[in-house]
């Protein structure tokens, strides 16, 4: 089991010896802030942080020849942002990484970028007169207004980037979710991106939590409740504080053995007994 910190690496706990390491920037780790961590078919450990992503051969941690970092500079822009927030597995050995500057794949050794240019997020004219969460990153660090700048989004000064992807999910047939930070929701199968937003039923634009259930349903957390996407009808069945939820914006959610609901909120977690998605 691997937990990431922000600010204290990355802790690794051996069942069997019953003992923890931490592991961080003299080990290998390319950053103290890891935002999260895979281990995908082959035994190789992924690991995102705030300076790029490591990959861990065989997840050999104390094997620094087992160590690589994957950087902006030494992909060549493939990693389009140093800030990873995500990362998961997609189908045949592919690995989808979210960044502050776009949604990243590596595939067979190569690397492939997307990003608003490229049909992720919605246009900041659709979403403007829906976006009420103000807290806008920019305004809040010197770090998110480069990020902005560099994006040629700094006369929007509102809590809006379509390309600072925060959650990130890919279901069993390939189909990679991208959550945005007041963009709505992009959905990209098939080559192509389908963007989802307040218009289309979600309860707001900022996607802080992708979850995909057992049965294999998506579920986004967003700042005004938590959202089920049914694939047939491409509707959302929309939950909130009055059907049990602790608070409306929603950053973590899980499914206990026994098929119950755990759902984590700013202050407080709601647990939800089975048959509530009815």
């Amino acid at each position: 089991m691997a937990i990431g910190t922000y600010g204290g690496g990355l802790a690794v706990f051996d069942v069997d010896a019953n003992t923890w390491q931490t592991i961080n920037i003299p080990d290998g780790l390319a950053d103290q802030f890891v935002y999260d961590v895979l281990t995908v078919a082959n035994g190789d450990v992924w690991i995102a942080t705030w300076s790029g992503a490591n990959r861990v051969r065989n997840g050999e941690f104390d094997n620094p020849d087992a160590w690589e970092t994957f950087t902006v500079e030494n992909t060549n822009g493939g990693l389009p942002n140093p800030w990873v927030y995500g990362v998961e597995a997609g189908l045949d050995g592919d690995v989808w990484f979210a960044t502050e500057g776009g949604l990243a794949l590596y595939k067979g050794g190569r690397w492939q970028k997307w990003g608003h240019d490229e049909g992720l997020g919605a246009d900041y004219k659709l979403v403007e007169s829906a976006i009420q969460f103000k807290s806008d990153p920019g305004q809040a660090s010197m770090h998110h207004a480069r990020q902005k700048d560099e994006q040629g989004l700094q006369d929007v000064k509102v809590a809006y980037n379509p390309n600072y992807v925060i959650s990130l999910q890919v279901q069993k047939d390939g189909t990679v979710w991208a959550g945005t930070w007041g963009a709505g929701l992009g959905r990209f199968k098939d080559g192509e991106w389908k963007n989802y937003t307040s218009f289309d039923g979600l309860p707001a634009n900022h996607i802080f939590m992708l979850y995909i259930d057992p049965q294999d349903n998506l579920w986004a957390g967003t700042s005004k409740g938590l959202a089920r996407f049914d694939p047939e009808t491409e509707t959302f069945s929309i939950k909130t504080m009055n059907d049990g939820l602790y608070a409306e914006n929603v950053f973590s959610m899980t499914t206990g053995k026994d098929g119950d609901f755990w759902i984590g909120s700013f202050g407080g977690v709601a647990h939800i007994e089975q048959g509530w998605t009815q």
